[in-house]
């Protein structure tokens, strides 16, 4: 699984179904296009889910398939990871790494 994009929509996605929009605004940054080409390949992948509902204007949601509800735990730590990475001193960290 590549992409910049992914580990953030799924993060998303954990807490429930979204619409297009809705993940636009939460994920800071991510181009219509990025987040498109992202959500299709998580849907071929078979980590998501997309549904369209026969309204006027035309409703999509997102969901995490079964496959994708595995990654969670996966993403919860690297996001866990994440911040408490970000909460230590950089010259801290750069001489634990290079001891």
């Amino acid at each position: 699984m590549s992409g910049k994009w992914k580990g953030i929509i799924l993060y998303h996605l954990f807490s429930g179904n979204k619409r297009f929009s809705e993940l636009k605004a939460l994920i800071e940054g991510v181009t219509h296009r990025s987040l498109t080409l992202q959500l299709r390949e998580l849907e071929e992948d078979g980590i998501i889910t997309r549904t369209v509902f026969p309204v006027i204007p035309p409703h999509v949601e997102y969901a995490l398939s079964p496959l994708g509800r595995t990654m969670e735990p996966i993403i919860n730590a690297m996001y866990d990871w994440g911040v408490a990475y970000s909460k230590l001193d950089i010259k801290e960290t750069q001489n634990s790494v290079s001891n």
